[in-house]
């Protein structure tokens, strides 16, 4: 496909269509936006040719321009010294040369005629890469969002948390089951400490009789 076609074909596509079309937008899109820059590239590359070229005509132009007044001048020389035939020839070559610089002229028109275009095309072409861009931007962080809504509710749902969870419950049980273990070892404890509890208080009884005893001896001692 020719670079004029090509152009023509991307300045007249509609963006969204395509992408609605695709069943992969992303890679759609960075399809649509490389052929862009692609082209882009190309008819600046024409057009920088086009402008070499008038360049190189004008230069032409300006050096048969001074060929003209050289002629003119060799006419005049010629017809000074009654060479009316040399007058004649020299205005012949004048002519060739003002012939040749109008048709000059007119190729050059017509390449001012083909950078308006060039400048036209690369104008609406940056406006459909904008729109690319912009519309890859967009797509880009939708499926970011996308990604991430995935890997949460894969994270919160999904079979590996469901696992872990269930290993947390397995733990969980072992933990009950060791304080388990460690309460049975006191079952039975606190009533043997009440026992204690009150053979203390028996022996306490004791102590104070026989304190109480041995305080009255010695009273009717000292009596």
């Amino acid at each position: 496909m020719g670079i004029f076609s090509r152009t023509r074909d991307i300045i007249a596509a509609n963006v969204t269509d395509l992408l609605d079309k695709s069943e992969d937008p992303a890679k759609m899109i960075r399809m649509i936006i490389f052929e862009m820059e692609e082209t882009l590239v190309e008819v600046r590359a024409s057009a920088a040719r086009t402008i070499a070229d008038q360049k190189e005509m004008r230069r032409h132009v300006t050096k048969l321009e001074g060929l003209q007044e050289s002629w003119l001048e060799k006419a005049e020389l010629a017809l000074s010294k009654d060479r009316e035939d040399l007058a004649k020839a020299a205005l012949l070559e004048k002519q060739k040369a003002a012939d040749m610089a109008d048709q000059l002229k007119a190729e050059i028109a017509v390449l001012d005629d083909a950078l308006t275009g060039y400048e036209a095309d690369i104008a609406k072409l940056q406006a459909k890469l904008r729109e690319a861009r912009s519309r890859q931007s967009n797509i880009n962080t939708r499926l970011e969002s996308a990604e991430n809504k995935f890997k949460l509710r894969e994270l919160t749902h999904g079979e590996r948390t469901a696992d872990a969870f269930s290993r947390f419950e397995e733990l969980e049980r072992r933990v009950d089951f060791a304080e388990g273990r460690a309460d049975a070892l006191t079952i039975g404890t606190n009533q043997r400490s009440l026992e204690d509890e009150f053979a203390n208080l028996r022996s306490s009884d004791t102590v104070d009789a026989e304190l109480a005893a041995m305080k009255a001896r010695l009273n009717k001692s000292e009596g």
